[in-house]
């Protein structure tokens, strides 16, 4: 197969994402839409930004990026966009506390990611996804199974690639058996990537070793393994027919001489992990040199699935007609007068607890509180006066 197209890939996924928009205009709902975050100066964040707008605009989807100056402001405009009934789906483009110097370090991101509401959460990277993913937990509802839980997109891009790929997934077997025998190395640990992408291909039957700069953990016979001594990422490759790398780093590149013949490798990095002429001599392989294409269609994807799970007006009377109406207007999706004055008092009384808690907040300065209280109040405003 050599090397393959991303893009080709992806096709089928986005014509199936203007086909249900299409559908969703012809019933006279608006498209979906789709919220992206940006705080920070990182290339790789700014293209994924692009692309994704491309993207919507190309499939029919309204895409909205708010470009936040300081990072300090990101949790207000997250959560403005949370309480917005008028929004589908929020993406925020790490990292932003990661990169620079902050009194939270860079696990403030990891706060800022289970803050998004699992209702707008297109990226499934709040604590619901996550958690149920580790535990193989496949839907949102249970006991009924009627709403299939979001997947990290990046992550399920890799395993619709692998799916693609011949020798990778095997479609004879059944669900959590696919890729039974295989064995897989992925060289990345983050919570975006490496973390979700390990667990789902364990729970798709194949043993996984999660390589990461000091470690290396086995995934096997559904139990987290530490490395034995002779899990080096040397060793772990040459053992895998499949090989993810996501280094973010320039220097990093992966000795093709450990790929096996008739493997798959696929590059989540930005930059280049492997040199693509050696890993090409390899015989046999298949070689995935970006996934991005792949990732903005799972994102689509994602937005659609979380707009049929909570936003259609056949599954949500309270959450809106997909965005036909602004919060201050008389907003049709209202069967009565008491549904709309119960959603508006709930919306109240969530803004006026964050109330509550924002003056109680003696990390943060006395500006940045006062802004952030204005916007809530300024929203409670628009809520009483709908009732």
């Amino acid at each position: 197969m050599g090397k393959v197209d991303a893009g080709t890939i992806a096709a089928p996924f986005r014509e199936e994402v203007r086909s249900k928009v299409a559908e969703l205009k012809k019933k006279g709902i608006m498209a979906p839409l789709l919220v992206g975050i940006l705080a920070n100066n990182d290339p790789a964040a700014r293209k994924y930004a692009e692309w994704t707008g491309r993207a919507c605009q190309n499939d029919g989807i309204r895409y909205d990026l708010r470009v936040v100056d300081d990072p300090i402001d990101v949790e207000a405009t997250l959560l403005d966009a949370n309480d917005d009934p008028r929004v589908h789906g929020i993406i925020v483009y790490y990292p932003i506390f990661g990169q620079v110097e902050s009194f939270s370090g860079s696990s403030q991101d990891d706060y800022l990611r289970d803050t998004v509401s699992l209702r707008c959460d297109v990226e499934g990277l709040c604590h619901t996804y996550r958690s149920n993913l580790y535990r193989n937990i496949r839907y949102v509802d249970p006991p009924r199974n009627e709403h299939k839980c979001l997947i990290p997109c990046t992550a399920l891009s890799v395993v619709k690639i692998l799916e693609a790929c011949d020798g990778c997934y095997d479609a004879a077997l059944p669900v959590g058996r696919k890729l039974e025998g295989k064995i897989v190395t992925i060289i990345n640990r983050s919570e975006i990537v490496g973390r979700p992408l390990a667990a789902m291909l364990a729970n798709d039957g194949a043993i996984v070793y999660s390589v990461d700069i000091d470690s290396v953990y086995r995934f096997e016979g559904g139990r987290l393994h530490k490395g034995d001594d002779g899990d080096s990422p040397e060793a772990c490759v040459r053992r895998s027919s499949i090989v993810v790398t996501g280094v973010p780093v320039k220097s990093y590149q992966l000795n093709a001489d450990w790929v096996r013949p008739h493997s798959t490798v696929v590059n989540v990095s930005s930059f280049k992990n492997v040199d693509e002429e050696a890993l090409l001599a390899v015989p046999g392989v298949n070689y995935v040199p970006m996934v991005g294409k792949v990732t903005v269609a799972m994102l689509e994807r994602n937005l659609l699935r979380l707009f049929e799970n909570y936003h259609h007006p056949d599954s949500n009377p309270y959450r809106g007609n997909g965005g036909g109406a602004a919060p201050s207007d008389k907003a049709p999706w209202y069967e009565s007068t008491l549904q709309r004055d119960n959603s508006c008092l709930d919306m109240i009384t969530k803004l006026e607890g964050r109330i509550k808690i924002l003056r109680s907040d003696e990390t943060t300065s006395a500006e940045t509180v006062s802004k952030r209280i204005k916007v809530m109040q300024d929203k409670i405003d628009k809520y009483y006066e709908q009732m």
